[in-house]
């Protein structure tokens, strides 16, 4: 019964990581149809920002990883937006051209400052006993992080008029312009949001990774690869994949090895998307959000 309940916790965990890695991508790409390849940066900022935070300022882990990274990098996507991507809308291959160059500018910048070392903090929370067995509370805590972000995230789009607005430019921006909305400060708005998501991944699984500067590229196929699965839906696609994968990619390394979950996690996609071109909520889900 231990083991069962070690396991579940570790599935639990996995699908957590993975909806948090993608939530922030998910954002961009379903309100925005934009593809952010600098995501995975995103990410490795928000991860120093944490580690700079809590070793360097003396600031609290808590305050460092749920506050100033997913704020700092917030912030950073907003200016993104407004000198980058608000002039390539319309254009994809130029948008992803563009956020690929930020990408490979943003990893240069960051290894001349931190160098080409993995760098870390020590995660905050011990273990918890269940029988005869130890399970991470860190691992729990991103369990309960991912849900109270999903949550939080439907709420938003669901019942405040922000989420109106951009559910309304999502649809169909030109009759939101037409209505007296603002469709560029609704998506200047929205890519800060998906940054500021990416962020908070990035500090919060800094202490299960470490960072460095190429750690972007380990992000990114993952998140790429979950939202392309889940279809347009920000919130329900996220989800759904990030179930399905983690199920997955958990069960056989427990079967095997971490390296044939992997494996595993990318052959499900490549099914998925060939009986599903549309993602899962093209399919289910139609009307979720």
């Amino acid at each position: 019964m231990d083991l069962a309940v070690i396991y579940a916790i570790d599935i639990l965990g996995a699908i957590a990581i993975l909806a948090l890695l993608s939530v922030g991508l998910a954002v961009v790409f379903g309100m925005m149809k934009i593809i952010n390849l600098a995501h995975g940066e995103f990410m490795m900022l928000g991860g120093y920002v944490a580690i700079l935070a809590t070793n360097q300022w003396g600031v609290p882990i808590w305050l460092s990883m749920l506050v100033l990274a997913p704020l700092a990098v917030g912030v950073f996507g907003v200016l993104v937006e407004h000198l980058l991507v608000r002039h390539l809308y319309g254009r994809m291959i130029d948008t992803m051209l563009a956020t690929w160059g930020l990408s490979l500018a943003v990893i240069g910048l960051a290894t001349m400052v931190f160098g080409n070392t993995t760098v870390g903090i020590s995660a905050p929370l011990g273990g918890l006993s269940i029988g005869a067995r130890q399970v991470s509370g860190y691992a729990l805590f991103l369990i309960g992080l991912a849900v109270v972000v999903m949550l939080a995230l439907w709420c938003l789009l669901r019942f405040t008029d922000f989420g109106l607005r951009a559910r309304a430019c999502m649809q169909n921006a030109a009759m939101a312009n037409a209505l007296g909305m603002n469709p560029n400060g609704v998506y200047k708005l929205t890519f800060g949001l998906g940054a500021a998501l990416s962020g908070l991944a990035g500090a919060v699984l800094a202490p299960l990774t470490g960072v460095i500067p190429t750690i972007g590229s380990a992000y990114i196929a993952k998140a790429f690869i979950t939202v392309i699965s889940g279809g347009s839906a920000v919130i329900a696609g996220t989800v759904s994949a990030s179930s399905v994968f983690g199920v997955i990619s958990q069960g056989v390394t427990f079967l095997a090895t971490p390296v044939y979950g992997q494996v595993a996690l990318l052959l499900a996609a490549i099914m998925l998307i060939r009986l599903l071109p549309q993602g899962i909520t093209g399919r289910f889900f139609k009307r979720a959000i």
